[in-house]
């Protein structure tokens, strides 16, 4: 049985910790987690305002699209007889990527099989584009979890990690709150050297994740 702690706090719901996907059930809006895109420092300075923040466990906390469509929209939609729109931030493929390569290099992944400690960055993408990934570069896709579902529901607000600004503007404006932004969850810092061919490698093989990043509108 899968149990969840939570804490009620006058009329809201919030699971343990203050980051993972959240709902602002007013504003009918659902902000999803994708893992290192930087929404922890905005998930930090919303907490408080959240209706409902899913932190735990990490299939929900990062629940992409697909689940999210699946288990949460159909609890408002039957319950409350509401649909929320979904808004997401999506990172550039490279710059992303490189965001879970430093971070598998921590120490206290050292010796685990998904370590990149001892790996080149060069090295993680060509693991990242095999067919069975090893679990070193086993870090899901950017495009998978965004993906749009048979059903319609689809996420209709996808900002670039990289205009953070516009993401601000957008939650600030729907939410009618000011929004005061620390960095949160930053990743170690690494050499990355890329050389055209391999960067040519990964955007043939991961066609997909640049073709989405691509199609996010300029705000």
């Amino acid at each position: 049985m899968l149990k969840i702690g939570l804490w009620l706090i006058g009329s809201k719901i919030i699971y343990r910790a203050v980051n993972g996907m959240m709902i602002f059930f007013k504003e009918r809006l659902a902000l999803l987690s994708v893992p290192k895109t930087g929404t922890t420092a905005f998930q930090a300075a919303l907490r408080g305002r959240a209706d409902l923040v899913i932190s735990d466990p990490p299939e929900l906390k990062h629940a992409p699209l697909y689940r999210y469509n699946r288990w949460i929209r159909p609890m408002f939609e039957k319950v409350c007889g509401a649909e929320l729109e979904v808004a997401a931030v999506m990172r550039e493929p490279v710059s992303w990527l490189g965001s879970w390569y430093r971070y598998r290099q921590r120490p206290a992944l050292d010796g685990q099989p998904n370590s990149t400690k001892g790996v080149s960055f060069e090295d993680f993408l060509h693991a990242y584009c095999r067919g069975k990934t090893p679990a070193f570069a086993n870090v899901g896709s950017q495009a998978k979890f965004l993906e749009a579902q048979p059903n319609g529901c689809k996420v209709s607000q996808l900002f670039r990690y990289e205009d953070q600004e516009s993401l601000k503007v957008f939650l600030e404006n729907r939410l009618d709150t000011e929004i005061r932004l620390e960095r949160k969850n930053v990743s170690p810092q690494a050499p990355m050297p890329l050389s055209p061919e391999a960067e040519a490698h990964l955007r043939r093989k991961r066609t997909a994740e640049f073709e989405l990043y691509k199609s996010i509108p300029a705000r």
